[in-house]
């Protein structure tokens, strides 16, 4: 649904509000950013979910400024998203109750074979954005405040550059997510900074080429913010809850999360990063966090 206008996400937003008190007190409506949401992890995660406990979650997918400003009108049960300022503004401003982390992948840099900018191989994404904007190399943005914008714009800061310029593009249709992105680039032999998840499923149908990867700068952690029921008091915090407890636990979301991917790519999309999660090493027979996952911990970054 994420792929169409802003206005079709809130006919659907209505929907989805008038489906939820319909439903009663078994539905959560939770906004996603996209990427996970590309990737197929969260219909994933979600159809567990209500196959194990009848309680049906549906989601409304947008970048992690616009979720949680969705979150803001008291019309979303929960968030996730991977902007950390952001997020931290967000239960500050009294609408999250916590964050609480899921998971994280990360980003890389991506460019054409041909790499006119010289990157290739740089051990810091500081260092390889220098070089793009010395060399006026194209570089593609999605520029709409998303998680990855966000992501994108902290590490020019860490670079100490503020790029413009005519070689700086921001991509009009980047609110589409990073899919679309990373297309628009590759049609355009551009630069990008893009999760690995969206590279792994569009692998194949583009010609750049990952060129920097692995600086512990450009991992890309996901939390969960549950809405506060004191700024919200229609929210379904009860059963959000107990899909936070059940994302975050070693034997039910966590694991799932462990192997998403590994079928398909050879590689997990995702790493777990719950509290419970690293609390057993990834033990998911640990007690209390088998069989009764609600007893497990989903505490705060």
């Amino acid at each position: 649904m994420h792929r169409y206008c802003l206005g079709l996400i809130f006919c659907l937003l209505f929907g989805f509000t008038t489906l939820q008190g319909a439903e009663s007190q078994r539905f959560i409506f939770m906004a996603s950013t996209i990427g996970p949401i590309d990737s197929g992890i969260v219909a994933a995660l979600e159809d567990q979910f209500e196959k194990e406990t009848g309680i049906r979650v549906r989601h409304v997918g947008a970048g992690t400024g616009a979720a949680l400003n969705l979150a803001r009108k008291c019309n979303i049960d929960l968030v996730m998203v991977h902007a950390k300022a952001l997020e931290e503004k967000f239960v500050s401003d009294g609408y999250g109750t916590e964050r609480i982390p899921l998971m994280y992948n990360d980003f890389v840099i991506m460019g054409p074979q041909s790499d006119p900018a010289g990157i290739k191989g740089m051990k810091t994404a500081a260092e390889a954005l220098q070089s793009i904007s010395t060399k006026q190399a194209p570089f593609i943005s999605r520029g709409d405040k998303s998680g990855t914008h966000v992501a994108e714009l902290d590490l020019w800061a860490k670079a100490g550059i503020k790029p413009e310029g005519a070689w700086y593009r921001v991509y009009e249709k980047g609110s589409e997510g990073n899919v679309s992105t990373l297309l628009y680039t590759d049609q355009q032999s551009a630069y990008t900074v893009i999760d690995r998840a969206t590279y792994l499923g569009v692998k194949d149908k583009i010609k750049l080429a990952v060129l920097v990867e692995g600086d512990e700068a450009l991992l890309n952690h996901i939390s969960l913010i549950p809405v506060n029921k004191q700024k919200c008091p229609g929210v379904n915090d009860k059963d959000a809850m107990d899909f936070v407890k059940w994302l975050t636990a070693p034997c039910k979301g966590q694991k799932i999360i462990a192997s998403f991917g590994k079928d398909t790519f050879g590689q997990p999309l995702f790493i777990p990063e719950s509290t419970a999660w690293k609390a057993v090493g990834g033990n998911c027979k640990v007690k209390n966090c088998k069989a009764g996952w609600k007893d497990c911990p989903a505490q705060k970054k």
